[in-house]
């Protein structure tokens, strides 16, 4: 077994946050040229290999890093070192074929989903070569779980990171060059009738690039890593293991799958709408028939990329936290366990209600800076971006308790909840999207989000039998409000006075941000220190 260096819950979680920063960093370093390149009909490809890719790849990849951490989490707990060996090779011989299958659906699935959902075969080169990112991550799943198990974050942290690298390199070179070079590719991409359809290709072989890149850095981690050669009982069969990682990885897959749903939600809903009952002029350049495209890849080039740049990192909150759950579960330490399930669900509040403030008062500078060659796309996406604002705080405190509930052995229980959710947003696209145009998307995003969080926060507290303290979370609402405010009031000052989007930004994040900590400071004081150093008030039912 590997030497492990074992971290605390806050010490953990700010690792893999640090370093799902700086990979989402990366990814908006590659997504945002990406879609000044392509454009608003190249990026609806892109989004549209995404829309098959992100189903299969939920489904045999998201579950495996919780169910591999849970099961190594209870065996370190015991002190079962041999179970810990045998996990990990029971994990990898599964999943290894698990992706292999899934790898393979995605690529027979290239053409008929292209031809099905955007009514062409220029999105089956994109999802032909993003193919292989499904066994590629279900290897990188396993390692990160077996580490995260052992609260070890450092390996995650570092992978995550070379992923983001390789995806900007690999994938920003490809697609400038199949931009220059697209009559000599169509001849190995016979689907593809256009440029963007081969640059949104070779942008998508970048992604499948830094997957494999993830996977290769651990498997060195392993041929070079210093190794303990002690034993360890085991008192788990191979059987059981398998059994165990199963009943764990998929209902959290499917529950995945059910939350990538929305995303196919919206390109079929938006897509249709727009097509039936317009609302949309062509920008300069493009064909009328191409606006619903135009229309859905600005919305999820766009505004749903920049959405979901905090959720991504506040989810390393959950990955820090299940391991803490799962030993304080497994031994009964109930204290323990509603100490670190309020600093989970704090610190995640913390980081996403100033943000979403912040984003939704200045949504159309942000927009505007990060995206400067697109202000056709920018312009659709301002309201929508804002309307989405509350569902990112709803979702960023969803994580960490959907985590929890698999830590103590509810799997199951996040599948029923975003099934529910997924039911909300399919009904709300609907009857907001002809009224609304994609902002109505936008706002059934928002409610989505928020009944899953309500059905998650009373699954777990019902089933965990603890309590926490509710005033730190007023104190968020209120400072929230407070930034917000001063945000706003910033802005306009500038605005009037004639700065530049930068300028307003930074200033109204400067006094935005001071009123936010100064008012939590005074309304919460002790209490929510006394949180994030896990010495909240918390209770047993």
């Amino acid at each position: 077994m590997i030497k492990i260096r074992k971290q605390d819950f806050l010490k953990g979680s700010l690792i893999l946050m640090l370093s799902a920063a700086a990979a989402k960093v990366l990814g908006a370093v590659f997504k945002i040229p990406l879609t000044n390149m392509l454009g608003g009909v190249g990026m609806s490809y892109f989004s549209c290999a995404y829309s098959l890719f992100l189903p299969v790849y939920a489904l045999t990849v998201t579950g495996i890093s919780s169910a591999a951490a849970r099961l190594t989490a209870q065996a370190s707990a015991l002190g079962l070192y041999g179970d810990v060996k045998r996990i990990r090779r029971v994990a990898l011989a599964i999943f290894s074929a698990v992706g292999a299958v899934g790898s393979g659906l995605v690529f027979l699935l290239a053409r008929p989903f292209s031809v099905f959902s955007a009514g062409g075969t220029e999105a089956a080169p994109a999802i032909a070569v993003i193919a292989p990112s499904v066994f590629f991550g279900c290897i990188t799943a396993v390692e990160r779980g077996c580490y995260e198990g052992l609260n070890d974050m450092y390996p995650t942290a570092v992978s995550q990171v070379i992923e983001g690298a390789v995806r900007v390199g690999a994938g920003l070179w490809l697609c400038s060059y199949a931009l220059g070079h697209s009559d000599a590719l169509a001849e190995y991409l016979p689907f593809a009738v256009d440029e963007r359809a081969l640059a949104a290709a070779a942008g998508m072989l970048g992604v499948t690039l830094s997957s494999a890149a993830a996977a290769l850095f651990f498997a060195l981690a392993r041929l070079f890593a210093v190794r303990d050669k002690t034993g360890g009982e085991c008192a788990q069969s191979t059987g059981d293991i398998a059994r165990e990682l199963l009943s764990t990885a998929l209902p959290t897959g499917l529950g995945a799958v059910v939350t990538n749903l929305t995303a196919v939600i919206d390109m079929w809903t938006v897509i249709w709408c727009i097509s039936r009952f317009g609302g949309y002029e062509a920008p300069v350049g493009t064909d009328a028939s191409d606006v619903p495209q135009f229309v859905y890849g600005s919305f999820a080039g766009i505004a749903i990329t920049v959405f979901n740049l905090v959720p991504s990192v506040t989810n390393m909150l959950g990955k820090g936290i299940l391991p803490c759950v799962a030993e304080a579960w497994t031994s009964k330490n109930f204290a323990s366990l509603a100490a670190r399930s309020e600093q989970a669900l704090y610190t995640a509040a913390v980081i996403a209600v100033p943000a979403a403030c912040g984003m939704g008062v200045l949504s159309g500078e942000v927009l505007g800076v990060l995206f400067p060659r697109q202000s056709d796309e920018v312009e659709i996406c301002v309201g929508a971006f804002r309307c989405m604002m509350p569902g990112m705080v709803f979702l960023c405190v969803s994580f960490p308790l959907f985590s929890m509930l698999q830590a103590i052995g509810r799997a199951g229980t996040p599948l029923k909840i975003m099934s529910a959710g997924t039911i909300v947003k399919l009904a709300g696209n609907m009857l907001l999207i002809p009224v609304m145009g994609v902002e109505g998307a936008a706002v059934s995003t928002s409610v989505c989000y928020g009944v899953i969080l309500a059905a998650a926060a009373f699954a777990y507290f019902r089933t965990s039998g603890i309590s926490v303290d509710y005033r730190p979370f007023v104190s968020l609402v209120y400072s929230g409000t407070m930034c917000a405010g001063a945000a706003w009031l910033t802005a306009d000052i500038c605005r009037r006075a004639g700065l530049g989007s930068i300028a307003v930004i930074l200033a109204a994040a400067f006094f935005g941000g001071g009123a936010y900590f100064l008012s939590l400071w005074l309304s919460s004081g002790r209490t929510g220190l006394g949180v994030l150093k896990g010495a909240g008030g918390h209770g047993i039912h």
